[in-house]
C-alpha cells in the first residue's frame, strides 16, 4: 500500500497512520493496546521520512522567499516612508523659505516707501525753499528795478523841462 500512496503528501500518510491506529483492533488486556499492520505502519512511516525533507525545504524555501519578500516590501516601504519625510521636509523648507522672502518683501516695501514719503518731504522742502528764495530775489530784483525806473524817470523828467542845458555847443 505504501507504493499506491507515493503521490500523497506527508499530511494524507499522516492521515492514514492515525487511521490504521484509531481503527485498530484492540487487544484483552488492555484499551491502550492495540494491533495494527506492522509492515503498513512502517511503510507510512517510511514514505512519510522520504517526503517529509522535500516537504520540509520546499516549506523552508517558502519561508525564506516570504522572508525575503516581506523584507523587500519593508525596504521599500522604508524608501518610500523616507522619500515621503524628505518631500514634506523639502515642502516645509520651501514655505518656510517663501514665508521669509515674503516678510523681506514686505520690509524692504515698507522700507522703500517709507524713504520715498521722506525724500518726497524733503524734495517738496527744498523746491517750496527755492521757489521762495526765487521769488523773493526777484522780488528784490523788481523792486531795483521800480527804484531804477523812478531815478531814470526823476533824471529824465529833469532833462525834458530844460532840454539845452546839457546840450554842448559846437566849438568850431
Amino acid at each position: 500500500m505504501a507504493e499506491n500512496n507515493n503521490d500523497n503528501g506527508v499530511m494524507e500518510l499522516i492521515d492514514l497512520l492515525h487511521s490504521m491506529i484509531s481503527e485498530a483492533w484492540c487487544l484483552p488486556i488492555g484499551a491502550e493496546r492495540c494491533v495494527i499492520d506492522k509492515n503498513q505502519a512502517l511503510d507510512y512511516l517510511e514514505e512519510i521520512k522520504a517526503k517529509l525533507p522535500v516537504e520540509l525545504s520546499d516549506a523552508r524555501r517558502l519561508v525564506a522567499a516570504r522572508a525575503e519578500f516581506i523584507g523587500n516590501a519593508k525596504r521599500e516601504a522604508e524608501s518610500v516612508r523616507k522619500v515621503a519625510e524628505d518631500k514634506a521636509r523639502q515642502l516645509v523648507d520651501e514655505t518656510e523659505v517663501i514665508r521669509i522672502a515674503k516678510e523681506k518683501a514686505l520690509g524692504i516695501t515698507q522700507t522703500a516707501e517709507s524713504r520715498s514719503n521722506e525724500l518726497r518731504t524733503v524734495a517738496n522742502q527744498y523746491a517750496d525753499d527755492t521757489l521762495m528764495r526765487t521769488e523773493e530775489a526777484i522780488s528784490a530784483a523788481l523792486e531795483e528795478i521800480r527804484q531804477a525806473r523812478t531815478r531814470f524817470r526823476s533824471v529824465a523828467g529833469t532833462q525834458t523841462q530844460n532840454p539845452m542845458q546839457n546840450i554842448v555847443p559846437d566849438q568850431e
